[in-house]
């Protein structure tokens, strides 16, 4: 990437079997933009996670970043670590602040922004064979960063009927869009000097005991 102007925004999506990257502007500045990638890899990605942040920001820029974003799953066990792992690690290292948002979190604020869904409170859901349907709710909140509250975080539920009442939509991952979110909700917060401490940020899995929020690990 040529003509790097700092500070930028790295934002990391692996909670599907794409990878889907962003590098946005941190501060608006003539002649940046953000830009948005996705890499169907897969089982590759703990190999060519690297090579794909790579080709959108060479590692020797790296220090021209402000701040990173990563989704923190539910999504499967070893991309989401990988990718939530990596972004702790450069947090860490070059000191900056980390924001993680659910991955669920993003769709409901792309359904929004798309007029998917009104103005109630809706339940985004995902089915695990053989082991019960991970669910979360969301609802509009002028309050809330972007505008979109997570009322009940995600959770595994033993089956449909466990869940309260109320508008039910299938959780798909849209990298590209997803990862447009991410960025969208980094930025918010780092425009309201929200703290962002990496080491707070884990990644969030389907294990826990059925009716109990997902565990962070």
């Amino acid at each position: 990437m040529s003509a790097v102007s700092p500070p930028w925004l790295l934002a990391l999506h692996s909670s599907s079997e794409v990878l889907g990257l962003g590098l946005a502007p941190l501060e608006p500045a003539p002649g940046t933009s953000s830009r948005i990638s996705s890499h169907p890899l897969g089982r590759r990605l703990s190999n060519d996670l690297l090579a794909c942040v790579e080709q959108l920001l060479p590692a020797p820029q790296w220090r021209q970043l402000g701040r990173l974003a990563v989704a923190t799953g539910p999504g499967g066990f070893t991309g989401t670590r990988v990718t939530v792992v990596f972004a702790r690690t450069v947090a860490q290292q070059l000191g900056l602040p980390l924001d993680g948002f659910s991955s669920f979190l993003l769709m409901a604020h792309r359904l929004r922004q798309r007029a998917e869904v009104g103005d109630q409170p809706f339940w985004l859901l995902q089915e695990l064979p053989r082991r019960g349907i991970v669910a979360g709710c969301y609802a509009v909140d002028e309050w809330a960063l972007g505008g979109i509250a997570e009322r009940e975080a995600p959770r595994l539920y033993a089956q449909l009927a466990d869940l309260p009442a109320g508008v039910r939509l299938e959780a798909r991952v849209d990298p590209e869009a997803d990862v447009d979110q991410l960025l969208r909700l980094s930025g918010l917060a780092a425009a309201a000097g929200a703290a962002a401490p990496w080491a707070s940020v884990l990644p969030l899995y389907p294990t826990s005991p059925v009716g109990q929020p997902l565990g962070q690990a």
